[in-house]
């Protein structure tokens, strides 16, 4: 989501903090000046054409949110003071889509002449569309759990659920019929650590990974994360064959048919009719 070029931006520079943050005891003890940039992407056209503050986000607020995180907690790396800065202001302030933060720390200690030491990174929400299926036991109590589970984490939001569909087994085992769905949510995890909470879902489940396209209680796989193309041995993005799979297809159909395949260039919509008429 947050790749979107046209967000506009509010920016807060050289924001002071006096915390105790080092992996020195000493630095934990009498504390330093750690100085925060930070470049809110939002969109600002509403609140700009209304002269409303409710439409906006409130800088003098972040600023007072990333202050109070940074004096109420001590991390060892100015790392950690980025990352959970970053989150903070990612799951406060819900018309923030992705957020720039720069810890500098000009008194580190480091026993040499520098002018600056910082740490920059960029976090945001991203939008990720994942296929739920089950052929085993109470199928819609199993999917209804693969949804439930989004809502557990705050860095996770459930934003649609498409519809229930039984589908014949797809890959050529013999078993019973399939019930899928598609949900897309919004999170703020990457890939790989989104996949290790699924398959954590589908453990408390009682999945089986012991055949392949085999029999399952619950089956949650990642389809698209934002426009991103990705292939690893545990992850590949989007997910192999979707478009060949109407269980796939027709719930993203129902609910993002506008949404684009990154490889192939045609909308969810177009694939589904694509396939259909083939049949």
């Amino acid at each position: 989501m947050y790749q979107r070029k046209e967000w506009d931006e509010i920016c807060i520079d050289d924001l002071e903090v006096y915390a105790h943050h080092g992996v020195y005891p000493e630095e934990k003890e009498k504390g330093q000046n750690f100085y925060v940039n930070m470049i809110l992407y939002t969109d600002t056209r509403a609140a700009g054409q209304r002269d409303e503050l409710t439409l906006s986000t409130h800088y003098g607020e972040v600023c007072h949110l990333v202050t109070k995180w940074m004096q109420e907690h001590t991390y060892d790396l100015i790392e950690t003071v980025a990352e959970t800065a970053a989150e903070q202001v990612l799951l406060h302030y819900p018309l923030v889509q992705a957020v720039d933060v720069e810890i500098r720390k000009p008194q580190a200690p480091i026993g040499l002449p520098f002018g600056n030491v910082s740490v920059k990174i960029r976090r945001g929400w991203h939008r990720v569309y994942i296929a739920l299926g089950s052929n085993m036991g109470d199928r819609k109590k199993y999917l209804q759990a693969g949804v439930d589970a989004m809502k557990r984490r705050a860095d996770i939001r459930l934003q649609k659920v498409s519809s229930w569909r039984q589908t014949a087994p797809y890959g050529g085992v013999e078993q019973a019929d399939f019930l899928n769905g598609v949900m897309e949510v919004q999170t703020l995890l990457t890939p790989r650590e989104l996949l290790d909470y699924l398959h954590e879902i589908e453990q408390e489940a009682d999945r089986k990974r012991e055949i392949h396209w085999g029999p399952r209680t619950l089956d949650l796989d990642i389809l698209l994360y934002d426009d991103l193309v990705m292939e690893s041995e545990e992850l590949t993005i989007p997910h192999v064959d979707m478009q060949n799979r109407d269980f796939v297809l027709g719930p993203m159909a129902e609910i993002a048919g506008w949404v684009r395949h990154p490889l192939l260039g045609l909308t969810m919509g177009q694939l589904y009719a694509r396939l259909m008429s083939a049949k």
